[in-house]
């Protein structure tokens, strides 16, 4: 943008330049003549030669009169006004090229006869007027879109179509979000760092997308991608060393090319949502009837356990009566058969019902039923004697 300090500069230069001459410069011709006399020997001159015979040169010339010779005239030279305003811009132009000013979103770049010097910290910054060269690099975070332009969300074909490990299509959109990191070397190590940032960017996604199933890319290995291409994109340019870091890759969107297999794509994640909701009420009942199997599992076993022990014990202990009344029976024989023979008495006849018949009528006369009146008297008469 030119400044207003010259173009102030040209119209007094222009307006002192219109100016008459009243400097008082020589204006002699090339014969070392002023003007005055050069005029009066052409006159004459020509008076004579007309006088004398009338020649050629006085009809010619009308009246006798030669040619007047021209004159070289020495260029003006410019007046005060032009002097103040060239001193006046050289002034600006030395005063406002001695200084910077560094902001805190921008990186500074001072290259001092061909060397590059980076300075970071913002304010106010001096420098030599010609010597020294400023540029200004900015720090923040800069987006590039890969596969798509994000003003109107358009596809870019040749970027975002990709094949992958199964051999499908799918169309996959990036947004890659990078930084300055050395300003010197983002300058001068390359030509055009961003475009070498973006095809190597293009590389490592193509590459990782190809060693996935499209299943992965669409829906669950998104994550996992975008984190192996950083990774391997991140460390290819602090090979490069072009002055640029990586701070994040993310996919926007992945989807297949046409609209009949998006739609099957969709088909098959709803059946293998429908596949994981079953698996999971599965599981769900196997978590509350295998516990309730083990506590009935448990409970029989204790039982049986118990039950086991109960009969070992008893087990035991008729043993143990058994090889004690055999040690009687072998001190005495005959007493400890009578004494066993009156025990199994005692234990049999109390639940043993007698009947009374007679020889050939098959009637049958309960016995209890004739003790019973009998007990009943001697539990009646025995009343009041207790009282």
């Amino acid at each position: 943008m030119r400044d207003p300090l010259f173009d102030l500069f040209d119209k007094v230069f222009d307006r002192e330049m219109k100016k008459p001459d009243r400097s008082g410069w020589d204006t002699t011709n090339i014969n070392g003549q002023t003007g005055e006399e050069a005029g009066e020997n052409n006159s004459g001159s020509g008076g004579s030669g007309g006088g004398s015979g009338g020649g050629p040169g006085a009809g010619k010339n009308g009246g006798g009169r030669e040619p007047k010779k021209k004159g070289i005239r020495l260029p003006k030279l410019p007046g005060k006004g032009a002097l103040i305003a060239l001193v006046a811009v050289l002034l600006y132009g030395t005063v406002g090229s001695c200084y910077y000013v560094l902001d805190e979103d921008n990186y500074a770049v001072v290259t001092t006869l061909g060397s590059p010097q980076a300075i970071s910290q913002a304010g106010l910054h001096f420098k030599l007027p010609v010597i020294q060269r400023v540029t200004k690099v900015s720090k923040v975070i800069k987006g590039m879109p890969i596969g798509y332009i994000p003003e109107t969300d358009q596809t870019i074909s040749e970027e975002a179509i990709m094949i992958t490990k199964d051999f499908n299509f799918v169309n996959t959109d990036f947004y890659l979000e990078y930084m300055v990191s050395d300003p010197v070397k983002y300058l001068f190590a390359s030509a055009d760092p961003e475009s070498t940032l973006k095809m190597l960017a293009q590389s490592y996604i193509r590459d990782t997308v190809g060693i996935y199933n499209v299943d992965d890319v669409i829906t669950t290995g998104k994550a996992v991608i975008q984190s192996e291409i950083k990774e391997k994109l991140t460390n290819r340019m602090i090979a490069e060393d072009i002055g640029l870091s990586v701070v994040n890759l993310t996919i926007q969107d992945a989807f297949p090319p046409t609209d009949e297999v998006l739609n099957a794509f969709k088909n098959v994640e709803n059946a293998k949502q429908g596949k994981e909701t079953a698996v999971n009420n599965a599981n769900k009942d196997r978590n509350e009837k295998i516990p309730q199997a083990e506590a009935q599992c448990d409970k029989i076993l204790k039982a049986a356990e118990a039950e086991k022990q109960a009969r070992i014990n008893e087990a035991e202990g008729q043993a143990a009566r058994f090889e004690q009344m055999y040690a009687e029976y072998e001190k005495y024989p005959l007493i400890t058969r009578q004494r066993m023979f009156y025990e199994a008495m005692e234990e049999v006849l109390p639940d043993l019902k007698v009947y009374v018949t007679d020889g050939g009528t098959q009637t049958l006369l309960p016995l209890d039923s004739f003790s019973a009146p009998a007990a009943a008297q001697d539990q009646g008469a025995a009343a009041p004697a207790g009282q």
